[in-house]
């Protein structure tokens, strides 16, 4: 928010933002994050967090993350598969879909290589999840030439890039809304990807900028 009002030439100490904030009753928006437990451990045996040793990415498509989340639509659960390069913190693929199944997974993951065309080399970092480490799946990271990675046993934090744009999903569009059918969702969550997050919303880890403007100022 501050970063946001600088932007306009407003410059004012969180202090102040807070305080008016409580005189005119304005609260931020918060929610909790829900997280699926980890995947049967055989599942997951010889995939290392490659993530963890690499070099930081210096460009797009060097390191991209991958995570499922769950989304309500009336008293029932969906789920929501996500691509990322976390380079730019630019969202490639993303599927919606009422079982959280390999399918889901391979839909989100061949939006994002039919987007980007990576070369050999890119390595995916995802949580233990065995839809991560189905054969199909699998084999699709291997018929591309990408390589796996995955969080170590007990450390859901080395996918915390993924875990953050999910709280700000919820935070700044699920929240206060309600959907009766998965349409409507998808419709919006469409909206809310390649138009607010994509060309607006600022990271602090990418110097405040919005995926899009940051990769254009990388090319």
């Amino acid at each position: 928010m501050l970063e946001s009002l600088r932007r306009q030439a407003i410059f004012v100490s969180k202090h102040r933002v807070a305080r008016l904030m409580r005189a005119h009753g304005i609260r931020g928006r918060v929610v909790r994050v829900t997280r699926r437990q980890p995947g049967l451990h055989r599942f997951c045996q010889g995939v290392e967090n490659r993530l963890r040793k690499a070099a930081p990415a210096t460009a797009p498509d060097q390191h991209w993350a991958g995570d499922i989340t769950y989304l309500k639509i009336g008293a029932r659960w969906v789920y929501l598969a996500v691509v990322m390069d976390l380079y730019s913190r630019r969202v490639l693929g993303w599927s919606l879909g009422d079982r959280r199944t390999v399918a889901l997974t391979l839909r989100a993951m061949r939006m994002a290589i039919t987007k980007r065309h990576p070369s050999p080399g890119l390595l995916f970092h995802t949580d233990r999840g065995i839809e991560y480490r189905s054969f199909a799946f699998s084999a699709l990271l291997t018929k591309h030439g990408i390589a796996p990675s995955m969080n170590r046993p007990g450390h859901c934090t080395d996918n915390a890039t993924m875990e953050s744009f999910f709280h700000t999903l919820k935070t700044e569009f699920i929240r206060g809304r309600s959907f009766t059918s998965i349409q409507p969702l998808r419709h919006g969550l469409g909206g809310y990807i390649n138009h607010f997050y994509h060309r607006q919303s600022m990271h602090s880890g990418i110097g405040y900028q919005s995926p899009q403007a940051y990769e254009a100022h990388a090319a």
